[in-house]
């Protein structure tokens, strides 16, 4: 099953629950372009990787601080489940369900 598609998400941070959707678009060749919107505004994901059913990706915040963010997510059927590591605020558990 391909990784391709919208997931809804939640990142559960230290400022609470932080919903968003992450569009991943699989480019075939173990990698994957997309983005993640949620209440702090939209970050491109400009070149990720694809392993089997795993996902990994760096994306650039910016709101509320400049941070790199370092993703990674296995997606088992329509379930996403990973983590966000934010440098010193450590690794944020991320959870999601594929939609539509």
């Amino acid at each position: 099953m391909s990784v391709a598609g919208t997931y809804s998400t939640t990142v559960k941070s230290p400022m609470g629950d932080q919903s968003g959707t992450l569009t991943v678009n699989d480019n075939g060749d173990g990698t994957f372009s997309g983005s993640m919107a949620g209440a702090m505004g939209s970050m491109d994901i400009p070149s990720g990787t694809v392993d089997g059913n795993t996902i990994s990706w760096k994306m650039q915040m910016t709101v509320p601080m400049p941070m790199t963010l370092d993703c990674t997510a296995t997606i088992d059927g329509d379930a996403l489940t990973g983590s966000v590591n934010a440098g010193a605020f450590g690794a944020m558990p991320l959870s999601g369900t594929r939609t539509g």
